[in-house]
């Protein structure tokens, strides 16, 4: 597995490094999960230390956990804990999905905007209808079965996932509703 190990504005040091990955390579041993890439970012918000880390699988699905804790350490066995039940809790359907899938998740590119919010915060009609662009970046939209792409909504934390339907030509979306149920788009084309 590649690890990318990084500090934003913090000097970490070979032990932590040393520490981080027998502790991410213990978790994915222990179920048996084919990673490719880990990155783990350290971060102190005033007195607290942050550890953020995703772990991308083999099969196109990605773990999140985020973890705050007085001490740099403590924050990231926090994290490793919550990457844990992560992957102990969604083992079974990665395992079962995995099995179907002969094949690793294809992956569409797509353009992605941050638009800007309204500076003046009223409800006034703008004098341009035009959103104005932010950020422009480029996505991936993954290829998958509604079951895996709610399981990947679960696993990244996210309120909502576009996603190619496996199969099908056009574009779906999974999201979280209100009532705590998974909402799925399904445009007929």
């Amino acid at each position: 597995m590649r690890y990318q190990i990084t500090g934003k504005q913090l000097d970490i040091g070979d032990a932590l490094q040393t520490h981080v990955k027998d502790g991410m390579d213990e978790v994915v041993a222990k179920y048996a999960m084919r990673p490719t890439e880990a990155v783990v970012i350290f971060s102190k918000n005033a007195h607290e230390y942050v550890c953020e880390a995703t772990v991308h699988l083999s099969t196109g699905l990605t773990a999140q956990a985020k973890a705050h804790a007085n001490e740099i350490y403590s924050a990231f066995e926090g994290c490793n804990e919550k990457m844990e039940k992560q992957i102990r809790r969604y083992k079974r359907r990665l395992r079962d999905h995995h099995s179907k899938r002969s094949e690793p998740v294809e992956h569409l590119e797509a353009s992605s905007y941050i638009l800007a919010s309204e500076q003046d915060g009223g409800d006034s009609e703008p004098e341009d209808l035009q959103p104005i662009i932010v950020a422009e970046m480029e996505t991936r939209i993954p290829s998958l079965s509604v079951g895996e792409a709610v399981m990947q909504m679960e696993l990244a934390g996210a309120p909502v996932l576009v996603f190619r339907h496996e199969g099908k030509d056009g574009l779906n979306v999974v999201y979280r509703r209100e009532d705590g149920n998974i909402g799925w788009i399904d445009p007929r084309t």
